[in-house]
Parts: structure tokens; C-alpha cells; sequence
């Protein structure tokens, strides 16, 4: 039996359902049955009725969804899969920062970890970030941990101060993308579509900033695109849109996004592994937090 196969008897069996981040190696975008962003995985996630979800992606995609579904099996394939960024904001830096700014809302980027959300105000995501920050009532507005993304918010909505969460948090991914690989994409032709994680100035050479589910929304507008995120965006776009034209950069790799092979999804359904627990309490603090995005997008 392919292993392909197995997946899908095993996902049966298992009564599951398998999310994929748009980052995900190709061969796992295709055995999963929502490939997204996070916005749109955590929206699934929500929304499911599998009593098992194998999340494909990095911890704090699967902890999002056992926050959002605290009776259901959350399973990530590869137990290491984390992100860098996440843990460079700790929920000591945002007691900390509390007290300095009292009056201040914090607001977190769905890529930090389940303790830190449990802290916050609000979450958001790339998609929403400037939705949810306009939503709230204080000018002042505590964002992390991406500042590249609190720059991005700060520039559409001068009227707020955005204080970034650490001050230097970033994608190591997107802070890589400089100004030759916008000349470069401008030597090519096309549009140039950024991640709102990409620098400032990576931001203003661009034609369009988006989230990965917004660079999809945004892929119809033309025939050539030049993307400046996470090379396994490039697969996303090329299967939606088979005529069009996608250069990403090949070198733009998150290691532990690309850590998740078929057999690694196979040995988890296999032996149920390895499931995601949380504290009760943290996970109750985050889940109104993330119910908060949840409900602003609406």
C-alpha cells in the first residue's frame, strides 16, 4: 500500500482531518483537507467535526487548535516543529511591559505561544492585524512579537502607537529578503507581492503586502507574481492557479515548517502522536483571547 493510501485509511479510522499551513513541504499540502494560513487554519479548527486534527504545521498552529477545540485529539506529526519567533516573546516581557504601559492594549500575532496568548487582550494574525487594532479603544497598543508586523499596523493607523514586543522580534525567513532581491524581481517583471513579515523597506518596494492567504486572494490581479515569502507559497499558488507565473526564492525556507514528511503523518495517526496538551487555565485565557479575533473578523 503507497503511503498516501494509508494516510487516508488511517485518517478514516482515526475519524480525523488533516490541516496544512501553506508553508507545508507539497506532498503533505496534498494529503491535507484545508491547506491555509493561520487565520484560516485556526478558523477550521474551529469549525470541525473530526474528533481528531492532525495540524501540519508548527506548535503554536497546533496549540491554537487545541485552544479552540479542548475535547478534540490535537496531534503534531513532528514534536520539535516550533517557531523561532514564537519564543522570542515570554510572558515575563509582557508582565513587564504591562506595568510600564498600564493603559495599554496587547495585542499578540497568533505566532506566539500558548502562555504569552493567555496574556493578551486580542490575537491577530498578518490577515487581520490592522482590523483587530483598529477595533480596540487605546491609543496605545502593545504588539508582538513580529515588529516588522508592528510597523506594518503602524504605518496604516498613525493615529495609534504601536510599542513592539520585543523591540527586534522577527521571522528570521522574511527579515532574510533585501533590496537585490527586489531589484531582481523587478528585473523579471511581474508584481511583487511581500509578507507583512518582510522589513520596512522591503514593504515599501513592493506592490502588493499580504498574508499568505491574502496573496492567494490577490494572485487573479495578475499573470506574474514575484513572492517574498516562505518559498512553499510558491506550490499553494501554482496548484490554485496553474496558468499563471510564481518566482519565489528558493532559499527562503523555514526549517521547521519543512519538518512534517508522509511518513512522519503516517507514524502519527499510526500510534496517535504527538498530541497536544495544554493547561487548563492557560488555554481557557488564551481561548478568549483568539474568540476575540475570531469575532472581530466576523
Amino acid at each position: 500500500m503507497r503511503i498516501q493510501e494509508r494516510i487516508r485509511a488511517l485518517k478514516e479510522e482515526r475519524d480525523a482531518v488533516i490541516l496544512a499551513h501553506n508553508y507545508q513541504r507539497p506532498e503533505i499540502q496534498d494529503m491535507a483537507d484545508i491547506v491555509g494560513d493561520s487565520l484560516e487554519l485556526a478558523v477550521s479548527a474551529k469549525g470541525t467535526d473530526a474528533a481528531v486534527i492532525v495540524l501540519c504545521g508548527v506548535d503554536f498552529m497546533a496549540e491554537t487548535a487545541k485552544i479552540l477545540n479542548p475535547g478534540k485529539t490535537v496531534l503534531l506529526p513532528v514534536k520539535d516543529a516550533t517557531c523561532p519567533m514564537a519564543h522570542q516573546l515570554t510572558p515575563g516581557m509582557i508582565r513587564e511591559a504591562r506595568a510600564s504601559h498600564p493603559d495599554a492594549s496587547v495585542v499578540l500575532y497568533v505566532n506566539s505561544t500558548a502562555e504569552s496568548k493567555a496574556l493578551a487582550d486580542i490575537v491577530c494574525t498578518s490577515a487581520n492585524a490592522v482590523k483587530v487594532v483598529r477595533s480596540l479603544h487605546t491609543r496605545e497598543v502593545l504588539f508582538g512579537p513580529d515588529c516588522n508586523l508592528a510597523a506594518y499596523v503602524q504605518n496604516l493607523i498613525p493615529e495609534k502607537e504601536i510599542i513592539p514586543l520585543p523591540p527586534g522580534g522577527h521571522c528570521y525567513v522574511h527579515e532574510a529578503f533585501t533590496r537585490d532581491d527586489l531589484g531582481r524581481a523587478r528585473k523579471r517583471g511581474g508584481k511583487i507581492i511581500c509578507h507583512p513579515e518582510c522589513r520596512p523597506e522591503i514593504q515599501e518596494g513592493a506592490d502588493v503586502i499580504a498574508s499568505t492567504g491574502g496573496m492567494v486572494r490577490a494572485a487573479p490581479g495578475a499573470e506574474t507574481w514575484n513572492i517574498l515569502t516562505e518559498q512553499g507559497m510558491g506550490y499553494r499558488l501554482e496548484r490554485l492557479f496553474p496558468t499563471k507565473t510564481f518566482y519565489t526564492k528558493e532559499e527562503a525556507i523555514c526549517t521547521d515548517m519543512k519538518k512534517i514528511t508522509l511518513p512522519d503523518l503516517c507514524r502519527s495517526l499510526e500510534r496517535m502522536q504527538y498530541e497536544v496538551i495544554l493547561d487548563p487555565v492557560v488555554a481557557s485565557r488564551a481561548r478568549a483571547a483568539i474568540d476575540r479575533m475570531i469575532a472581530v473578523g466576523r
